[in-house]
Protein backbone atom coordinates (compact mmCIF):
# COMPACT_ATOMS: atom_id res chain seq x y z
CA UNK A 1 0.00 0.00 0.00
CA UNK A 2 1.28 3.43 -1.04
CA UNK A 3 0.86 6.67 1.52
CA UNK A 4 0.83 10.21 -0.43
CA UNK A 5 1.35 12.68 1.99
CA UNK A 6 0.57 16.37 0.76
CA UNK A 7 1.35 19.67 2.02
CA UNK A 8 1.64 23.09 0.73
CA UNK A 9 -1.62 24.76 -0.14
CA UNK A 10 -2.77 27.78 1.35
CA UNK A 11 -4.09 30.79 0.13
CA UNK A 12 -2.36 33.93 -2.02
CA UNK A 13 -3.61 37.03 -3.81
CA UNK A 14 -3.30 36.67 -7.69
CA UNK A 15 0.00 36.68 -8.64
CA UNK A 16 1.92 34.81 -6.01
CA UNK A 17 3.54 31.41 -5.69
CA UNK A 18 3.01 27.90 -3.97
CA UNK A 19 4.67 25.26 -4.07
CA UNK A 20 2.69 21.89 -3.38
CA UNK A 21 4.93 18.76 -2.05
CA UNK A 22 3.30 14.93 -2.41
CA UNK A 23 5.39 12.48 -0.28
CA UNK A 24 5.02 8.57 -0.99
CA UNK A 25 5.50 5.89 1.23
CA UNK A 26 7.97 3.17 0.28
CA UNK A 27 10.58 2.62 -3.02
CA UNK A 28 10.04 4.49 -6.46
CA UNK A 29 10.29 1.06 -7.93
CA UNK A 30 7.02 0.39 -9.86
CA UNK A 31 6.19 4.08 -10.08
CA UNK A 32 5.66 4.86 -13.60
CA UNK A 33 3.58 8.25 -13.63
CA UNK A 34 3.39 11.30 -10.74
CA UNK A 35 1.00 13.51 -11.52
CA UNK A 36 -1.05 16.50 -9.91
CA UNK A 37 -4.64 16.88 -10.45
CA UNK A 38 -6.92 19.53 -9.41
CA UNK A 39 -11.01 20.35 -8.95
CA UNK A 40 -12.43 22.99 -8.62
CA UNK A 41 -16.34 23.82 -6.78
CA UNK A 42 -18.77 22.22 -9.47
CA UNK A 43 -16.39 20.84 -11.63
CA UNK A 44 -14.75 18.11 -12.73
CA UNK A 45 -11.20 16.63 -11.54
CA UNK A 46 -8.92 17.77 -14.39
CA UNK A 47 -4.95 16.74 -14.97
CA UNK A 48 -2.67 19.58 -14.27
CA UNK A 49 0.84 18.19 -14.47
CA UNK A 50 2.34 14.93 -15.22
CA UNK A 51 5.99 13.33 -15.21
CA UNK A 52 6.86 9.76 -15.95
CA UNK A 53 9.69 7.66 -15.04
CA UNK A 54 12.05 8.62 -18.26
CA UNK A 55 10.76 12.29 -17.43
CA UNK A 56 8.77 13.53 -19.78
CA UNK A 57 6.54 16.23 -18.69
CA UNK A 58 3.22 17.44 -20.07
CA UNK A 59 0.53 19.93 -18.42
CA UNK A 60 -2.54 21.69 -18.85
CA UNK A 61 -2.47 24.46 -21.68
CA UNK A 62 -3.58 26.82 -18.77
CA UNK A 63 -1.21 26.05 -16.52
CA UNK A 64 1.87 26.02 -19.17
CA UNK A 65 4.46 28.55 -18.54
CA UNK A 66 3.11 29.07 -14.75
CA UNK A 67 3.45 25.81 -13.35
CA UNK A 68 6.79 23.00 -13.21
CA UNK A 69 6.25 19.37 -11.85
CA UNK A 70 9.95 18.33 -10.75
CA UNK A 71 10.86 15.20 -8.65
CA UNK A 72 13.07 14.24 -6.37
CA UNK A 73 13.65 10.48 -6.57
CA UNK A 74 16.00 10.37 -3.49
CA UNK A 75 13.03 11.74 -0.87
CA UNK A 76 10.30 9.97 -3.11
CA UNK A 77 8.72 13.33 -3.70
CA UNK A 78 6.84 15.16 -6.58
CA UNK A 79 6.64 19.03 -6.56
CA UNK A 80 4.77 21.54 -8.07
CA UNK A 81 5.57 25.13 -8.00
CA UNK A 82 3.04 27.09 -9.07
CA UNK A 83 4.17 30.85 -9.91
CA UNK A 84 1.65 33.50 -11.64
CA UNK A 85 -1.39 32.36 -9.34
CA UNK A 86 -4.70 33.56 -10.79
CA UNK A 87 -7.93 32.81 -9.12
CA UNK A 88 -9.25 30.33 -11.73
CA UNK A 89 -6.13 28.27 -10.01
CA UNK A 90 -8.53 28.22 -6.97
CA UNK A 91 -9.07 24.00 -6.45
CA UNK A 92 -8.27 21.10 -4.38
CA UNK A 93 -4.86 20.07 -5.40
CA UNK A 94 -4.63 16.44 -5.40
CA UNK A 95 -1.06 14.21 -5.81
CA UNK A 96 -1.42 10.81 -8.26
CA UNK A 97 1.25 8.09 -8.56
CA UNK A 98 0.88 5.05 -10.54
CA UNK A 99 2.76 2.22 -9.48
CA UNK A 100 2.83 -1.22 -10.47
CA UNK A 101 0.11 -0.35 -12.59
CA UNK A 102 -2.57 0.78 -9.88
CA UNK A 103 -3.37 4.40 -9.49
CA UNK A 104 -2.84 6.04 -5.66
CA UNK A 105 -4.30 9.55 -4.68
CA UNK A 106 -3.29 11.95 -1.93
CA UNK A 107 -6.01 13.68 0.54
CA UNK A 108 -5.68 16.96 -1.60
CA UNK A 109 -4.67 20.29 -0.43
CA UNK A 110 -6.54 23.55 -0.64
CA UNK A 111 -5.33 26.01 -3.20
CA UNK A 112 -7.28 29.81 -2.93
CA UNK A 113 -6.28 32.48 -4.85
CA UNK A 114 -7.87 35.84 -4.62
CA UNK A 115 -8.17 38.71 -6.53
Amino acid sequence: QVQLLESGGGSVQAGGSLRLSCAASGSILGINVSGWYRQAPGKERELVAIINRSGSINYVDSVKGRFTISRDDAKNTVYLQMNSLKTEDTAVYYCNLIKWGKPYWGQGTQVTVSS
